[in-house]
């Protein structure tokens, strides 16, 4: 076992991370790993309103390029935003794309590059707990590198959130693509040439959503900056050898007793893709992932059709 598994691995891990995969379930109270939790009482929000965006990067630059770039090209009129992507020196093509868009000074946008080491980026909650303790902005998006910002999404979603005191929205639709390939030309990647892309809308269909999931976790800046992400929750917030499946966007919403307040934001897409690049593991584990990742899809698919 490595000097670095020494210090962050238990032998308890597993186990702990079953349990809370299944205390997030709501069988067990939230109350407790949080409690003396206030649900209502925070302060709404005046316009303008400040958001700040929290994104997560590790070799998935060539999303990343959407991301940024849809904020580039949609630029805010009426709310601040904080664009705050956490990554690692290590992969450099991520890097090589935030040096690029620092260049872009765009109106009612700021740019927030956060340098983790990896094994502390690839445990989302670690970066997602920082922003969410330091955060300045009235409401913080808990969001993926594959989601874009489209014509109308920020102005919008201020109007929404003015005045209101959730602890958690969400946007209700969002727009997808189907399961991309990496032979798709929409990923395709050029460190040597980034510019400012943007996307055919014609290739994303209506996806409705009935809770606030992973990309899609809009919280209140008081909530964050009182309690965090999954803060309380230690196992959330130790660094991984390798990239972790976010098991803790579950247990944000179990912690703060809401699956969010659907809200009508327009201009919310999500470019979906078949192979997982953070993860590691041989051929034929990748091959496993994608085939079970296409099966996912399809059943969800076949549900939404009923």
């Amino acid at each position: 076992m490595s000097r670095y598994r020494q210090l962050t691995h238990h032998w308890s891990d597993p186990i702990v991370g079953r349990f809370l995969r299944f205390a997030a379930g709501g069988l067990v109270p939230a109350g407790w790993f949080l409690p003396n939790f206030k649900k209502k009482g925070w302060a709404p929000k005046t316009a303008p309103v400040h958001i700040e965006i929290v994104s997560h990067c590790w070799q998935y630059a060539h999303f990343l390029v959407y991301q940024l770039s849809s904020l580039v090209n949609y630029p805010p009129e009426k709310v601040k935003v904080t664009m705050t992507v956490y990554y690692s020196e290590e992969d450099q093509n991520t890097a090589a794309v935030l040096k690029q868009f620092s260049q872009y000074a765009i109106d009612n946008v700021e740019w927030n590059w956060q340098s983790l080491p990896k094994f502390h980026l690839f445990r989302r909650a670690i970066g997602r707990n920082h922003a969410a303790k330091q955060t300045k902005a009235d409401w913080i998006w808990f969001t993926d590198c594959d989601l874009l910002f489209h014509e109308h999404c920020l102005d919008a979603l201020g109007d929404s959130l003015t005045g209101r005191t959730d602890v958690l929205t969400f946007p209700r639709q969002e727009k997808v693509t189907s399961l991309l390939t990496d032979e798709d030309p929409i990923l395709a990647f050029d460190k040597t040439k980034i510019e400012l892309k943007d996307i055919d809308t014609s290739q994303f269909v209506v996806s409705e959503r009935g809770r606030a999931t992973g990309p899609l976790q809009i919280t209140h800046g008081d909530v964050a900056r009182e309690y965090g992400y999954c803060e309380s929750l230690s196992y959330y917030q130790r660094p991984s050898e390798k990239w972790c499946k976010a098991y803790e966007d579950r247990a944000f919403r179990w912690l703060l007793r809401s699956k969010g307040e659907p809200l009508e934001v327009p201009g919310v897409y999500r470019i979906r893709h078949v192979f997982k690049g953070r993860y590691t593991g041989g051929k034929a584990n990748t091959k496993l992932r994608t085939v079970i990742r296409k099966l996912m899809a399809l059943v969800k698919s076949n549900q939404k059709e009923k």
